[in-house]
């Protein structure tokens, strides 16, 4: 039985998603803790809601970004992480904590990388002319939203699109292919060869939604 422990830092609807399909797919794993760097992150009390331990390291208690990870790597590892999933979790990681967890710790994105990293992603994407948006789910690496891809899923972008009416639709999809893609790693289902991430079973890594 895997243990997932999920990192939050706000609402929390990428974990929601999570805990939901794991419970309603019967995977191998159960949810060991869901840990946020902020004490009012409204996932706390989802994931209480549901029975899973929750825990705070507060980000500001800490001067140095290197002493906090230290702390969030020893909660982390204190709840047994197979495998460790970061759904909004608002705060760039340190190297040495990425290597701690390397290899089995995801990410979503919501853009289609390796295009805009970092911020405002779908305000870029429609000032660029895009015409297809999306999201990714990736392995963590030391490099900021890099890391080999596990699944992407997209969106059309459309005429009269919004920063806001573009997010809400890739969120949508976020909700599909991250659940999808956490599964998929605790069934040990993927293969990593240069770089490039495969489904073994040959299961497609991609979704494209209207």
């Amino acid at each position: 039985m895997k243990r997932i422990v999920i990192l939050i830092s706000g609402r929390g609807s990428n974990m929601e998603a999570i805990v939901q399909a794991c419970a309603a797919e019967g995977w191998p794993a159960t949810v060991a803790a869901v840990v946020s760097n902020r004490p009012g992150a409204a996932g706390l009390a989802y994931a209480q809601s549901r029975g899973i331990p929750t825990a705070v390291v507060d980000h500001t208690a800490y001067a140095e970004r290197a002493d906090f990870d230290a702390a969030l790597a020893a909660v982390v590892e204190g709840h047994a992480a197979d495998i460790v999933v970061l759904a909004g979790f608002m705060r760039i990681l340190t190297p040495e904590f990425v290597r701690r967890f390397e290899g089995r710790m995801l990410n979503v994105h919501p853009s289609l990388l390796p295009a805009f990293t970092g911020l405002h992603t779908h305000r870029r994407a429609i000032e660029a002319g895009c015409k297809l948006a999306g999201a990714t789910v990736h392995l963590v690496t030391a490099e900021l939203d890099h890391g080999p891809i596990v699944a992407q899923a997209c969106v059309p972008v459309v005429a009269d699109d919004t920063e806001a009416s573009l997010s809400a639709r890739v969120l949508a999809c976020e909700h599909e292919v991250y659940p999808r893609a956490v599964r998929w790693m605790v069934q040990g289902a993927l293969s990593i060869r240069d770089g490039i991430v495969t489904h073994t079973a040959g299961e497609p890594q991609f979704l494209i939604r209207p």
